[in-house]
């Protein structure tokens, strides 16, 4: 597919509402994430713009004044057109006819108030290069269908909510087959109760008489239904293939990386597997589970997989959607927490994480917290954030050292709960050396007339497993690591 290089971005105005309970370093920080997220779309952001309002459940979501301020970046009217008009009876016209032509014989066309909310006169809140200019508006918020439509008929541009802005963003990232699927069912839905504000005609279709068949609105919700019962049934299947293989892998030890999207977690597991994954300062970069194992290889073996980040005001059916990819954290051996040190918001981001992951039934496995990007801190934000989390594990995945320390330490981790045993393999019996090798860590071994004697290191579960398989003989006594 050939694109057009010289397409220019559309021009995106942000508008963000406040409400009561929302203070204003909150605010500040919801609107710079939209940024980024408006920025991942590749529109250029002309300005941003907010409301204090009670209520975010009013049909104009803003203001009349503030709508009247969009219009001034659209162009628009700043008035909101009827969505249906109604045919007025020739005797009513005729009145209306009547007392309009006596009203503009008693008023001067100047003091009409209507005309004079819609004139193009300099907003100085509003740069003059920008007037008229937004092409797109983009609430920091969710918009009911009729919102929206409120909103574009006002404004005389489309109008995007932040569900909207963060579906578009998901379907431009999925990659594989599960991830298409997850996204065109969050979309569908989303889609589907604004199906009357974008268009279609009320007419009936099909059918004889008065009443029969169904709108073409109906046949188009009907087919969305439809099309999502085939979807789930289609993930259905791919999940019971993921679920079989995470069964396959129930015995291994297996490392989740949970976090905010852009915390790095990509990286991280780059760093950790050596692996290429993709790597990108975008939001939601990375929307598929990624499995790769520890390098280098530990006996044991430790399998890392990157998951799909987090984000504030997450759409539900997306949460919905992608929950065979949380289901990896809800199997992990334990959870990284990744958190990106330098960003001022890390807190709630770490606070919206265990969240969600609590709602996926997750919250009680064991974890650890990463503080990343630490080569952005100055020595005494970092000594401020060592002293709040001393049982955090501090890294930046650009430096080798950092990543090597993390992963004795995962090492480390693991061990705890194993227990060193000799363990005698006689000449005579085939398959156990390899199993050995591969599913423990071997700290010596020795020969002697009857076999081979390992001091493995493992959990006591395992040597037992191996034991019984081989019939084999514990020359010593157990000892704890």
């Amino acid at each position: 597919m050939i694109h057009n290089l010289n397409v220019k971005p559309l021009k995106a105005l942000l508008v963000a509402l406040q409400l009561p309970k929302v203070s204003d370093e909150e605010l500040k920080g919801s609107l710079a994430e939209l940024h980024r997220l408006v920025t991942t779309l590749g529109y250029e952001i002309i300005g941003q713009t907010s409301q204090r309002r009670s209520s975010d459940r009013s049909s104009n979501v803003v203001g009349e004044g503030k709508l009247l301020e969009l219009a001034k970046w659209t162009g628009g009217t700043g008035f909101i057109a009827p969505m249906v008009v109604k045919k007025k009876h020739k005797a009513a016209l005729k009145f209306n006819s009547e007392t309009n032509d006596e009203l503009s014989h008693d008023n001067d066309p100047t003091d009409d108030q209507s005309d004079s909310l819609i004139t193009n006169e300099p907003d100085e809140s509003i740069p003059e290069e920008h007037h008229g200019s937004a092409e797109i508006l983009i609430f920091d918020c969710d918009l009911s269908p009729s919102q929206m439509r409120n909103l574009e008929s006002a404004t005389g541009v489309k109008v995007l909510d932040r569900t909207g802005v963060i579906i578009e963003i998901f379907s431009r990232h999925a990659r594989t087959r599960a991830a298409k699927l997850q996204v065109e069912i969050a979309r569908l839905t989303y889609v589907a109760p604004r199906l009357r504000e974008t268009g279609g005609s009320e007419d009936q279709q099909g059918g004889g008489g008065k009443g029969s068949g169904e709108t073409s609105l109906e046949l188009d919700r009907r087919r969305i239904r439809d099309r999502i019962k085939e979807l789930k049934e289609n993930l259905a299947a791919i999940a019971h293939e993921q679920d079989h293989r995470r069964a396959q892998r129930d015995q291994e030890i297996t490392v989740a990386l949970i976090g905010y999207t852009n915390a790095g977690k990509s990286s991280l597991m780059r760093a950790l597997t050596g692996s290429e994954v993709l790597i990108a300062d975008q939001l939601f970069a990375t929307l598929d589970t990624t499995v790769r194992q520890l390098h280098p290889e530990s006996r044991p073996k430790i399998l890392i997989s990157d998951t799909v980040g987090f984000i504030k005001k997450l759409p539900h059916d997306l949460v919905a959607s992608f929950k065979s990819t949380l289901d990896e954290a809800l199997n992990a051996s334990l959870l990284l927490y990744v958190v990106d040190s330098s960003d001022p918001n890390f807190l709630s981001q770490l606070s919206l994480t265990k969240q969600v992951l609590s709602e996926v039934g997750a919250g009680e496995t064991q974890s650890l917290l990463v503080l990343n990007k630490i080569d952005r801190l100055s020595p005494e934000e970092k000594l401020t954030l060592q002293n709040q989390y001393p049982e955090a594990f501090f890294l930046s995945t650009r430096n080798p050292q950092n990543v090597s320390e993390l992963r004795l330490r995962l090492i480390s981790y693991f061990e705890t709960d194993m227990i060193d045993q000799d363990v005698l393999i006689p000449y005579t019996v085939q398959g156990a050396v390899g199993e050995i090798r591969s599913t423990m860590r071997v700290l010596s071994e020795s020969y002697n007339s009857e076999g081979v004697v390992f001091k493995v290191r493992a959990k006591p579960e395992l040597i037992q497993k191996i034991i019984t398989k081989y019939s084999l003989d514990v020359t010593s006594k157990i000892t704890t690591n």
